[in-house]
């Protein structure tokens, strides 16, 4: 049975995408630590990262990472944070947003069912922000 990862990547849900490769997405989550937060996703369904080889974990840890880049500078954040959690769905998914304390990576803060317009215009300032690092070829829309 697909997760809902891969019903997301293809297009089955709807989702805000920022990223697009062959290997994974990047697209917003809709409970956001802080605005712009993005979930990087491989294509293929691995249930946790230790089940991933190191070339696919590197790959994300790298897509991440320009995202982060990106967030940094679209919110004038000076950290970007990342995690991998994996509970809540069986897909490796690795996340990345701005931050500004330690109380950003507070997982009761979320903001839950974040408004679809604020979600857009984030998604856009990340897309925005990931063109201006140089990567206009993996960036949709």
């Amino acid at each position: 049975m697909a997760t809902l990862f891969s019903k997301i990547i293809d297009g089955e849900i709807p989702g805000h995408f920022v990223w697009q490769d062959e290997v994974c997405v990047a697209f917003l989550v809709i409970d956001p630590l802080t605005d712009g937060h993005t979930i990087v996703v491989p294509r293929t369904e691995v249930d946790q990262w230790l089940d991933a080889d190191e070339e696919l974990v590197a790959h994300l840890v790298g897509v991440a990472k320009q995202v982060g880049l990106a967030q940094r500078q679209a919110w004038d954040a000076p950290r970007a944070g990342l995690m991998v959690m994996g509970f809540e769905v069986p897909h490796l998914h690795v996340h990345v947003w701005p931050t500004w304390s330690m109380a950003d990576f507070d997982l009761s803060r979320v903001t839950h069912g974040e408004d679809q317009k604020v979600l857009a215009d984030n998604a856009q300032r990340v897309r925005d922000g990931l063109r201006g690092l140089g990567h206009s070829s993996v960036v949709p829309g």
